[in-house]
């Protein structure tokens, strides 16, 4: 009954022995060594079924219970009853993938013999495993125990160029639009202030001395018509010119352009008050001096009784049909302002009310203070409500008239001294493309030189591709300075 009871059991070990065999054959999984059954059953000499196991090889992976129980170490270690803890090498790991047999942990070949890893060319340098800028030229293990993650020639990095996986460019929010020709423009805002269009004011004097006799009722601040008697005057030159130009009148002799006549015109006599000598015959004792053009009277000096001398100011008269809009722009905007841009003017005093004007001259001068230059907008004032100094805010159309190549504002990763933007290379690579900047507008920017109309460029977290192509760069900095 002893003999077969353990017959039996020795059986029963058998059979489980070849399932096990067989589930493992079937899944590529490599069983132990089974002569800790032999151990169990206690019978000598019995041949237990087994899969014949090749020689161990490979690194030691870990350190297992030589028992079998389920007690592993990754250093050398002894049982409670000073048994060593047995090794296991790369070949002895279990997998249990559907196909390990297809990826062995150390390829073999048909000798026996370990095959040589792929080579993967030579090892520059060992770097940061958390991708800090420190590096080494061999192994290295971080504060963390973390190994250096070599890398191997060929497999450098460009020293700005950024890769990002797609799982990270979703979770960034890396967004991308394409450069196109477009025209730029935004509106500049700039305080200004009214004033008279100095090629409508007229200075009234006389050119020889001449003697006031009455003044016309109107004093500065009035408006006065074309052809509005101002004052009358005697002058002794004058009339003696006048008395000439009649006496050549009653003659009958002709009347030469260069005589008489031109002799009152330089006098500044009015065409009317000649033609009404040439009507009469007869040399008037005062004359009229009337208004040259329709305004307003800016200035009053003359008066009954005066004697004026020649060049002496008597009236001055403006015309505000038209005025202008003087506006300070700062230096920094000259760029995209030019001469015939559009120009909307708003008074402060006249609430609700849009003047609409054009630029007609940029003074060629930067203030010294303010960094400014003043820019001229002529502006039409039909009703006379525009009034000189009176302050203003214009808003001017500037940018680039004519298609050029723009990108989004955003685009742009301006550090101060240098503008970057990022192409997009595809698969997950950006390259920084020093560029030089033109007009910016409201939402976009002129790009002159670095990228080509066509090209995709990032507008969205872009600062942190340029964090990382720092990053980059200062590693392959250091990796050249590490280079012996």
């Amino acid at each position: 009954m002893r003999t077969a009871g353990r017959t039996g059991l020795t059986l029963v070990a058998m059979l489980a022995a070849g399932a096990g065999g067989l589930w493992a054959g079937q899944r590529g999984v490599a069983l132990p060594d089974l002569a800790w059954l032999r151990s169990i059953i206690g019978i000598e000499g019995v041949a237990v079924a087994a899969t014949a196991t090749p020689a161990a090889s490979g690194p030691i992976i870990y350190y297992r219970d030589p028992d079998g129980r389920p007690a592993y170490s990754a250093v050398p270690k002894k049982t409670p009853d000073g048994r060593d803890f047995l090794a296991v090498h790369a070949s002895e790991d279990l997998s249990f993938e559907a196909n390990s047999a297809a990826k062995p942990a150390v390829a073999r070949v048909a000798d026996n013999k370990p095959a040589a890893e792929p080579t993967k060319g030579k090892i520059l340098y060992y770097r940061n495993p958390m991708g800090l800028p420190d590096t080494s030229k061999v192994p290295k293990k971080d504060s963390m125990g973390m190994d250096y993650i070599p890398v191997y020639e060929g497999e450098q990095p460009d020293a700005s160029t950024v890769k990002v996986s797609l799982g990270k460019l979703q979770r960034t929010g890396v967004k991308t639009v394409t450069a196109e020709m477009a025209s730029i423009s935004r509106k500049v805002e700039v305080p200004g202030t009214v004033a008279l269009d100095e090629r409508l004011v007229s200075v009234i004097s006389m050119r020889a001395d001449s003697f006031v006799d009455d003044v016309a009722n109107v004093t500065t601040g009035d408006r006065i018509g074309k052809g509005e008697t101002l004052f009358r005057f005697y002058s002794r030159d004058i009339a003696a010119a006048a008395s000439e130009y009649a006496a050549g009148l009653n003659g009958a002799r002709s009347n030469d352009e260069t005589g008489s006549a031109l002799r009152l015109r330089n006098f500044g006599v009015p065409q009317e008050v000649i033609d009404g000598i040439a009507r009469t015959r007869q040399v008037p004792t005062s004359m009229s001096y009337t208004a040259p053009r329709g305004g307003i009277v800016l200035e009053r000096t003359a008066t009954a009784g005066m004697m004026a001398k020649p060049g002496e100011v008597l009236f001055r008269i403006a015309d505000t049909s038209d005025m202008w809009v003087t506006a300070d722009v700062p230096e920094y905007d000259l760029a995209s302002v030019h001469v015939g841009a559009k120009a909307n003017v708003t008074v402060r005093s006249l609430p609700g009310r849009i003047f609409e004007g054009t630029i007609d001259l940029i003074y060629p001068e930067v203030d010294m203070q303010t960094r400014t230059t003043k820019v001229r907008i002529e502006l039409p004032n039909p009703d006379g409500v525009l009034l000189a100094n009176m302050y203003a805010d214009v808003g001017i159309e500037a940018g680039a008239i004519s298609p050029v190549v723009a990108v989004p504002n955003s685009a742009i990763v301006d550090t101060g001294d240098r503008q970057v933007v990022f192409i997009d290379k595809g698969d997950g690579k950006f390259e920084p493309k020093d560029v030089r900047l033109g007009v910016r507008g409201d939402d976009s920017t002129e790009i002159r030189q670095g990228i080509a109309a066509g090209d995709r460029v990032v507008v969205s977290a872009n600062f942190l591709l340029d964090a990382e192509s720092n990053l980059n760069s200062a590693l392959s900095a250091m990796t050249e300075e590490a280079k012996p």
